[in-house]
């Protein structure tokens, strides 16, 4: 009987240690998705020229803020262009990101499903398909909308760490061709 307890003992024990790796297992990619996107977390600012059609260049005024959730983050970023006439249009976006199951990517949660959970958009039904990814210092953001006639347009938000703040670049490609590229330093508020 006592052999019998001891491993059975034993079997409790290698259970239990099971259950934490099991645990860590699903828990790290949290725990890393908040130390890689901790250092982007804060409050941005800054403008940037942008050419109009006509061949003008017009202000715009940009700013983002990063912030750090329970399960992953939410990125908000605001843009507002000065018209020739003097008047002032804004944009402004929210995205809340989750962990995906690729190290270092992540999906946007913009809708919730039947049953509640964030779900990203659908591209066919004309909607954006969004996610993210970190590299090394750099979080980019792709947003890819297919056009009615079936045209694709990738949007690309690179958002580097420099000192006092972050690099900028913004590409937007339709089937594969640069259409417009902006750069621009965003200062940390």
């Amino acid at each position: 009987m006592r052999s019998w307890l001891k491993a059975g003992g034993m079997a409790v024990r290698l259970r239990n240690v099971a259950h934490v790796m099991a645990l860590a297992v699903v828990w790290a990619p949290i725990s890393v998705c908040a130390a890689e996107i901790g250092q982007f977390a804060g409050e941005y600012s800054g403008s940037v020229e942008i050419e109009a059609a006509d061949g003008q260049q017009v202000p715009r005024d940009i700013s983002v803020t990063i912030r750090e959730t329970s399960k992953g983050f939410v990125l908000k970023w605001v843009a507002t262009t000065e018209k020739g006439d003097g008047r002032r249009k804004t944009k402004s976006y929210e995205i809340e990101f989750q962990p995906s199951n690729r190290s270092g990517v992540f999906s946007a949660a913009m809708r919730r499903n039947v049953f509640g959970h964030a779900v990203p958009l659908d591209p066919m039904e004309g909607e954006p398909f969004v996610w993210g990814r970190i590299d090394g210092d750099t979080l980019t953001v792709f947003s890819m909308f297919i056009h009615p006639n079936g045209d694709y347009e990738i949007q690309q938000y690179d958002r580097t760490l420099a000192e006092g703040g972050l690099d900028l670049v913004y590409v937007s490609r339709l089937n594969g061709e640069i259409r417009r590229k902006i750069e621009a330093f965003l200062t940390r508020l």
